[in-house]
């Protein structure tokens, strides 16, 4: 009776935005007409301690939950109270921290992509077990994946599909499927149904139901849950429903379906219902019909409400950003007395290893990095042996799943650290950083920020070729909501680490393979002595890598170079040409920028070498450069200098021609020489 009451409200939110489309159709939004059988019968197996990754059409999911028409309608209308997001996303796009609720993390409008999140949680709630921290552990949750049939077809969602069965995670994937995408049918998009296609992931255990019958789909799901709960594996549930409405207020049926409508019209499931409710002896026509009266009411007075509530306040639109930092000062000794120089390679391992020994919640994970190997570079060695495989361990060639579960484990308490094995292949994970990572925050308003650290090898080392030399920080700094580390020597190496781990947002740390080391000529000062155990230093502070001379300085006749990384070294060893002229600034962090400290540095020099080992076109460093000119004008003495790598689409093979198109110190030498005689 409770789904045939929440069947016909949500049929009657179809209604009702269909007949205000004046109003409604404002904001694009999809509704749940001919799914809601399944999306009920789901939302009632689904307990405070579950987790749920719905997608864009599972209104009814939503109300079976226990959220009422009004609060849906908030969000459709983009009002201030819109429980998810404050106004700031679409319809249907839950993000939901509530007492007596199943939690539901940001859910993004791209297709298939809350698998890899989804499986994320369901990988950290199985990790928290495992280590006895997970305080809900007794009543075994699961995570609910739905997701429609033409997002099967995504990759991602075979990225999820392998590390759940390949880990035996509970989640059940939902796979809603109505044999449409927006305009294309099934049969033009896929060879398979979702059911036929997961038979080729051992392990996972399937199911097929008629999602527009509510009793089916019940019984279904009972045993979907029943399997995930008790043997903590996953599951498919391939469910096929009709689709009675538009594929959104945007894409018109009328438009394309024809007479297809007819065909999916005969299975609707609420007169479905409707019928078997009565063949049951359990309602009277008269007691339907009062609860769809009661339906009718509740959505109707409801809209009126959510059409007086009150819009966002504008000053509010920039909150959210970012989730405020964990490390805001620099605490423990960065020398300590009797300290031994380490590598930038050294201090990264060894701040790793101290985090997994501080924080039973966190886990490190990538390609190569578990086992004995212990990464390519052996910035992970021996950390498997020491902290066990469940917590260091090696994952499939999937930089999707690297980047875009560390999302899942932070909605369930667990605390990521992951590897892109070189910046050349971190692009598949773009996606999830994008969509999933980076919006998080400002789209829940501020409920679900993103604890992630991504460690990212970048640069060139001599040789290294095409997919192994990349710089890519200006891509990542075109993403917003993320933040971008860069140190240059172990010592800020082993504190930025650390205060990475501990931000509650996404953290993107690039760390140069020629100062790993400290093997390229001229990098020796990236060796440090090893800050003690528990050093931190705060993100968004720049240093000075050398100062000028005071007397130089009084006298106009410095300059200063603004970088970071291998930058800082090219500066170094050019600089020697030009004893006590040249200050470096090493910006450590390139967002959040401590542009406080450019503009420092510019006012007191007036002259400006902006440094980069990117290929220069488009780049942070002309972007900073031109930020420079626009604020600083009136204390410059010449024109803001750039230099960077030729504008090429790779680093070749040949180290005469990787030489030919990077900086090098003779090639700053040679800036630095025109730039002071400006």
């Amino acid at each position: 009776m409770r789904a045939y009451r929440l069947m016909h409200t949500a049929a009657e939110l179809a209604r009702l935005y269909e007949e205000n489309k004046a109003v409604t159709a404002r904001y694009v939004h999809a509704t749940a007409r001919g799914h809601e059988a399944v999306q009920l019968a789901a939302a009632f197996h689904l307990r405070p301690t579950d987790y749920a990754a719905p997608y864009y059409r599972d209104d009814a999911l939503l109300l079976g939950l226990g959220l009422a028409p009004y609060e849906l309608m908030l969000q459709l209308l983009a009002k201030r109270d819109d429980p998810f997001s404050g106004g700031r996303t679409y319809y249907g796009h839950p993000s939901l921290r509530r007492e007596g609720f199943p939690m539901i993390p940001h859910q993004s409008s791209a297709t298939g992509m809350q698998a890899i999140p989804a499986t994320g949680m369901a990988h950290g709630i199985k990790y928290l077990e495992s280590q006895g921290l997970l305080k809900t552990a007794d009543q075994r949750p699961v995570v609910l994946c739905s997701i429609g049939d033409g997002a099967m077809t995504e990759g991602e969602v075979s990225e999820a599909l392998q590390m759940a069965v390949l880990h035996e995670l509970p989640i059940i994937f939902l796979v809603q499927d109505n044999d449409w995408g927006i305009s294309a049918t099934g049969a033009e998009m896929r060879a398979m149904n979702a059911y036929e296609f997961a038979a080729g992931f051992k392990g996972l255990h399937r199911l097929k139901i008629d999602g527009a019958d509510f009793a089916v789909s019940y019984a279904g799901l009972a045993a979907a849950f029943a399997h995930a709960r008790d043997t903590r594996g996953p599951v498919l549930v391939h469910a096929t429903c009709p689709l009675l409405a538009h594929h959104t207020s945007g894409v018109r049926r009328e438009k394309y379906r024809g007479d297809n409508l007819a065909q999916h019209e005969p299975h609707d499931p609420l007169p479905r219902l409707h019928r078997q409710l009565l063949d049951m002896g359990l309602a009277t026509e008269t007691e339907l019909d009062d609860l769809a009266a009661q339906a009718r009411t509740t959505v109707s007075t409801d809209y009126q409400r959510a059409l007086q509530a009150a819009d966002p306040d504008p000053a509010t639109f920039a909150d959210h950003e970012f989730a405020p930092p964990a490390v805001t000062e620099e605490a423990g000794e960065r020398s300590p007395v009797g300290a031994e120089k380490v590598t930038m390679v050294d201090a990264a391992l060894h701040a790793v290893d101290d985090i997994l020994r501080e924080f039973p919640e966190a886990l490190f994970y990538g390609q190569d990095v578990g086992g004995a190997l212990g990464g390519v570079f052996r910035e992970a060695a021996l950390l498997a042996q020491k902290h066990g495989a469940a917590r260091v361990f090696n994952t499939p060639i999937q930089e999707a799943y690297i980047v875009g579960s560390t999302a899942g484990m932070s909605a369930v308490g667990a605390k990521a650290i992951v590897e892109i094995q070189f910046a050349d292949y971190i692009w598949p994970g773009l996606n999830q950083l994008v969509e999933e990572l980076s919006k998080s925050c400002y789209l829940s308003n501020g409920q679900f920020p993103v604890q992630s650290l991504i460690r990212v090898p970048v640069g060139a080392y001599g040789g290294g070729g095409p997919y192994h030399s990349g710089s890519v920080e200006s891509t990542l700094l075109n993403i917003r909501g993320i933040k971008v580390v860069y140190p240059s020597n172990a010592a800020d190496m082993k504190g930025l680490l650390r205060a990475a781990f501990l931000d509650p947002n996404p953290v993107v740390l690039l760390e140069h393979k020629g100062l790993y080391w400290s093997k390229v000529p001229g990098t020796e000062d990236a060796r440090t002595p090893e800050p003690a155990t528990g050093y931190v230093l705060p993100l968004g502070q720049a240093a000075i890598a050398q100062p000028a001379d005071p007397e130089q300085t009084r006298r106009g006749a410095t300059c200063v170079v603004i970088t970071y990384g291998m930058g800082v070294y090219w500066a170094k060893t050019a600089s020697q040409q030009f004893p006590g002229r040249v200050e470096i600034l090493d910006l450590r962090t390139l967002n959040p920028l401590d542009y406080a400290a450019v503009e420092r540095a510019v006012r007191q020099h007036s002259k400006v070498l902006v440094l980069t080992e990117e290929p220069l076109l488009n780049s942070f460093a002309e972007s900073l450069a031109g930020r420079i000119q626009r604020t600083c004008f009136q204390h410059l003495d010449a024109p803001v200098f750039t230099l960077g790598a030729a504008n090429l689409p790779a680093v070749p093979l040949n180290v005469a021609l990787e030489n030919q198109m990077l900086p090098n110190a003779e090639k700053v030498a040679k800036t630095l020489g025109e730039l002071l005689g400006w």
